[in-house]
């Protein structure tokens, strides 16, 4: 075989490669951007939009209601209140204390 037809071959060979390659590229940018396109869209629907305002205003009326809550139950009964807190910080200085390894004695 001449050298020049081994080239030529070669060439062919790569080139083929080349496109094998550059297809298998195209069609996973292709298949990304219209999985992209894809959530985008769930997001921009509108019925998405007030779900997600819905919950939030549904977090913080929940926020406001157990803040409120709390503050009654502090202005009502002080003293237990100051006991459920002691005994709160008590409990977590002793779990502390048991799960606390030999290594930091």
């Amino acid at each position: 075989m001449s050298r020049q037809a081994d080239i030529e071959r070669r060439l062919d060979d790569l080139s083929t490669r080349v496109r094998h390659y550059t297809d298998g590229v195209s069609e996973t940018a292709d298949g990304m951007a219209t999985r992209g396109r894809r959530a985008v869209g769930r997001f921009n629907r509108v019925d998405t939009g007030k779900r997600i305002v819905r919950a939030a205003e549904d977090f913080a009326d929940e926020a406001n209601y157990q803040y409120r809550r709390l503050r009654r139950q502090v202005n009502r009964h002080p003293v237990a209140t100051a006991a459920i807190v002691a005994g709160t910080i008590g409990a977590f200085l002793l779990l502390r204390r048991v799960f606390r390894s030999d290594d930091e004695d």
